[in-house]
């Protein structure tokens, strides 16, 4: 999906994001991430979606990984298997997240690598939540 009728700004947001999603699982313990050469899904200059290859099956995915105006993420394949189960994934953890860290609690398995701005940044990760999940909700978004 591709909202900037600036196909040169389009191709350049996308190659950045793709290059940050590779440095951010570099960081995070992935050995040689590979990225798709083009996000599954995005909308520019919001939001991008990147199929990961699987290290157990070459050729399938194994993660899907989102960048954009927001925190790099990632989540493992499942549900579906699509971009927008991915955002619906990635959007529910967020807001439950977020809803933890307004009141000063810790999110299971889930944090950002200075946790002492949590709490500070428990409303904007809502609202991007709350994003992803329009996002995955609208059926306009997945028309082929």
């Amino acid at each position: 999906m591709i909202d900037d009728p600036n196909k040169e700004a389009d191709d350049e947001w996308c190659a950045k994001q793709r290059e940050q999603v590779i440095v951010y699982l570099s960081d995070e313990g992935f050995h040689s991430p590979t990225v798709g050469d083009w996000p599954a899904w995005h909308v520019t200059p919001v939001v991008s979606v990147w199929a990961v290859e699987s290290v157990e099956y070459p050729g399938a995915v194994g993660w899907w990984a989102v960048s954009g105006d927001f925190p790099t993420d990632y989540i493992t394949c499942s549900g579906d298997r699509s971009p927008r189960q991915a955002l619906r994934e990635i959007g529910d953890r967020w807001r439950k997240a977020a809803a933890l860290w307004a009141d000063r609690k810790s999110a299971d398995g889930f944090g950002l690598r200075n946790a002492a701005n949590e709490h500070e940044l428990a409303p904007m990760l809502a609202i991007r939540a709350e994003l992803f999940l329009n996002f995955a909700a609208d059926d306009r978004n997945w028309e082929q």
